[in-house]
């Protein structure tokens, strides 16, 4: 799957690992058609993605009390982030994949990583992540439950996103769509190959957009 393709509608892309995409996808408020790359919200009570056009999205998430939170859009590759093997062994994450978000109802961060069967929950020593948080301010700026700090520690990589959170899922998701056997197969590194690679290229296109190189 080309890198490229990944930069429009998230959800829609996952929809069209498992079935044909439908000719037009609607906004689940009001029902109007809407463009392939449209925005979401995360509804806080169940972590579900939601697809919504620009009005909708903005009337519910400036509504008082709403369930629904606006799911910003930008990725940021974080180069200057810190984190030493020791601090990373701390977490007892089992993959070198992972993402960790600030959970606004635990009122904690939380810690996801994908597999065959999906977004796994872990749990994250509170005590490791403030040190890590001390070393990397950004850390503390995450907006809660719809931003995540998204590691890709695979194949000797080390690579810290600040992504928006339906990406995150986005990457749970492909993996187990593609996942086969007991290692994953070579398909779903492929995947995840491209999935990276596009995630570069969006962080990069918002880096020059903010004058940093």
């Amino acid at each position: 799957m080309p890198g490229a393709s990944l930069s429009g509608s998230w959800v829609s892309q996952l929809r069209r690992f498992v079935s044909p995409p439908p000719a037009l996808e609607h906004c689940q408020f009001c029902h109007v058609a809407i463009a392939a790359k449209h925005p979401h919200l995360i509804e806080v009570s169940n972590r579900g993605v939601v697809c919504a056009c620009s009005d909708c999205a903005l009337a519910e998430a400036a509504h008082p009390g709403s369930p629904y939170r606006l799911i910003p859009q930008k990725t940021e590759l974080l180069r200057d982030f810190a984190i030493s093997d020791a601090q990373w062994g701390a977490f007892q994450i089992p993959i070198d994949l992972v993402f960790v978000f600030l959970d606004s109802a635990a009122r904690r961060p939380v810690a996801l990583y994908p597999g065959a069967a999906g977004a796994i929950q872990s749990l994250l020593g509170l005590e490791a992540w403030a040190e890590l948080a001390a070393s990397n301010p950004v850390l503390n700026q995450l907006q809660p439950d719809v931003e995540a700090l998204l590691v890709n520690r695979t194949k000797g990589t080390r690579e810290y996103y600040r992504a928006p959170i339906d990406r995150c899922y986005a990457l749970a998701g492909l993996i187990r769509t593609h996942w086969r056997g007991l290692s994953g197969g070579t398909a779903v590194w492929d995947h995840i190959d491209a999935y990276f690679a596009g995630l570069r290229d969006e962080a990069a296109a918002v880096g020059r957009a903010a004058g940093h190189g």
